[in-house]
């Protein structure tokens, strides 16, 4: 088109654009590179992930790691935007739920119960949502995040819970002696009884909870006192950790790694599958 009113004068010079990378479809055993990391690995396949569609590798000792599919690989020495393939047939609805329950196709989602899940932070309720989130919709219980849990005790007396309202809440890093069972111990004596059940895991953060081999690691490495654990695990790996995005990143990585309840740690799983089943009455 031709500008009317012609190009400013004080503009600098005009230059052309830069060359793109090709939008290269991710076959099944088309070997890429991911730029970040420098993870090669033949493509297993693409799936949808926790929202995005992503790409599963696999290298030459047969570890698997999944990425967003986008641009950051390099096919040949050359860079190019992987992309799902074309025309690939629709998955078959699975048997089975992220949790491993018994699928329900077609079941309408039913309308919320008075109980309620609570769960720490935002991470902790991603990763509950993407492997129970079908069980809990097919139940009516609805998952909320909580800003940590100082104020655990206060809250539960707000939401006044009561035999046909009850309350869950699932507590990162509960172990005997520490903050956080005395946290729970208060909690749990500030409503009727039987009305509310905490329960955690041993980790300091959700992560944790992810098997460690999703992402490439025998396992979690120790972060040092008075290193913030989630930056310090950054480091560990590489991985940008300078800004808080750079965190939601890495997170979201870790995330997409996820496929099922198989990919994360038992003393997880049986805690949320007990507070479901409370909630549930």
């Amino acid at each position: 088109m031709t500008d009317r009113y012609g190009r400013d004068v004080l503009a600098g010079p005009r230059t052309p654009p830069g060359p793109t990378s090709p939008r290269t479809p991710a076959e099944r055993g088309l070997v890429v590179e991911d730029v970040s990391t420098g993870w090669v690995g033949a493509v297993v396949r693409t799936e949808k992930s926790g929202g995005m569609h992503v790409v599963v590798l696999e290298d030459r000792r047969g570890r698997t790691r999944t990425f967003p599919l986008g641009p950051g690989f390099w096919v040949d020495g050359r860079p190019v935007e992987l992309v799902a393939p074309a025309g690939a047939p629709a998955p078959a609805p699975p048997a089975r739920t992220a949790s491993g329950s018994v699928a329900v196709h077609g079941a309408r989602a039913r309308v919320a119960r008075g109980s309620r899940i609570w769960v720490e932070g935002k991470h902790d309720a991603e990763l509950v949502e993407k492997v129970w989130g079908d069980d809990l919709r097919l139940e009516g219980v609805v998952v909320e995040m909580l800003d940590g849990v100082d104020d655990l005790a206060a809250a539960v007396r707000d939401f006044a819970p009561s035999g046909d309202r009850r309350l869950g809440v699932l507590v990162d890093h509960l172990v005997a002696g520490s903050k956080e069972s005395r946290i729970a111990a208060d909690a749990v004596r500030a409503a009727p009884a039987g009305t509310v059940l905490v329960l955690g895991h041993p980790y300091v953060d959700v992560w944790q909870a992810v098997r460690p081999e999703r992402i490439g690691l025998d396992s979690w490495p120790r972060v040092e006192r008075g290193t913030e654990w989630k930056r310090g695990i950054l480091a560990h790996l590489g991985w940008p950790a300078s800004e808080q995005a750079d965190v939601a990143r890495a997170w979201q990585r870790i995330l997409g790694t996820v496929r099922d309840y198989r990919d994360l740690e038992p003393s997880l799983l049986g805690r949320v599958e007990e507070l479901i089943d409370f909630v549930t009455g």
